[in-house]
């Protein structure tokens, strides 16, 4: 009975572990910005150079390190397009971001000629009208509004997000993450990221723009994102990027590698329940 008891405790604690939060994050979709309708979008010949372009940003943006600008047609009939993954996603996690979001603009934006789709771990936008390069300030905050901090660890994270808009515009990438620990309410994880088409001046700016024009929405929350068309901030109680490192290297996802250790765990453990 003790036996039985004891394998029950192992089985139980296994099966805890399979269902334990991994602190990884979750893609899903932040938001979407479509121009006016337009009946030219029904044309073939714009059909035809809006999926080639889309093909074109699903293909070829994992192979240049999650990021890349394409464009189809000629003079005035020109369509620009650009897709980014977050600077910690990377492999098929990017493939798919970059997929839904074009899913998500087909379905949503169908007679739009402007387009943009941010999901948390990428960010789709189109246009016929050149866009690269220039500094974009559309963004938009969102928040738990009833989620709030400790005015000491308030300010400390401010003071973190704004060191982050002065260091993710000197790296190769535009992109930067950084944590601080707040004691015994744990610590606190900020990132902030550019399109990789702005420079390094005008992706200051965009952060700092972002910091100043949404303080007082984020204010005194745990956790909040600004999304914006030229850069992006976020800032949780929770771990939320993965480790870059190991992603690069490896291309797993921090929440595949806990499912792998315990569906291990589990089997390691039934192996012995049998034996027992």
């Amino acid at each position: 009975m003790k036996m039985l008891n004891f394998n029950a405790i192992v089985l139980s604690t296994s099966i805890l572990f399979l269902f334990r939060p991994c602190h990884a994050d979750t893609n899903a979709i932040a938001g979407t910005e479509c121009s006016e309708a337009d009946n030219s979008t029904s044309e073939n010949a714009f059909q035809t150079k809006l999926n080639n372009l889309l093909n074109s940003l699903a293909a070829k943006g994992i192979l240049q390190h999650g990021f890349h600008t394409s464009t189809e047609g000629k003079g005035s009939n020109k369509i620009y397009g650009l897709a980014q993954c977050r600077g910690d996603v990377f492999g098929p996690d990017c493939e798919n971001c970059t997929k839904e979001s074009i899913r998500v603009a087909e379905n949503d934006c169908s007679q739009s000629k402007k387009v943009k789709v941010w999901f948390k771990w990428c960010f789709l936008r189109y246009s016929d009208e050149d866009f690269f390069g220039i500094w974009d300030q559309t963004s938009e905050a969102l928040t738990n509004d009833t989620n709030f901090d400790d005015p000491s660890v308030v300010s400390r994270g401010f003071n973190l997000m704004t060191e982050l808009a002065i260091t993710a515009p000197k790296q190769p990438q535009l992109f930067q993450t950084s944590v601080f620990d707040a004691g015994a309410t744990g610590k606190r994880y900020g990132m902030a990221q550019c399109t990789r088409d702005i420079s390094r001046s005008d992706c200051g700016k965009c952060l700092d723009n972002q910091l100043m024009t949404f303080r007082t929405t984020v204010g005194n929350k745990r956790g909040w994102e600004i999304y914006g068309s030229s850069c992006s901030m976020w800032y949780h109680d929770f771990q939320f990027f993965f480790n870059i490192s190991s992603r690069a290297s490896e291309g797993v996802r921090i929440s595949s590698l806990c499912s792998v250790v315990a569906v291990a765990m589990m089997v390691a453990v039934l192996k012995l329940l049998l034996i027992l």
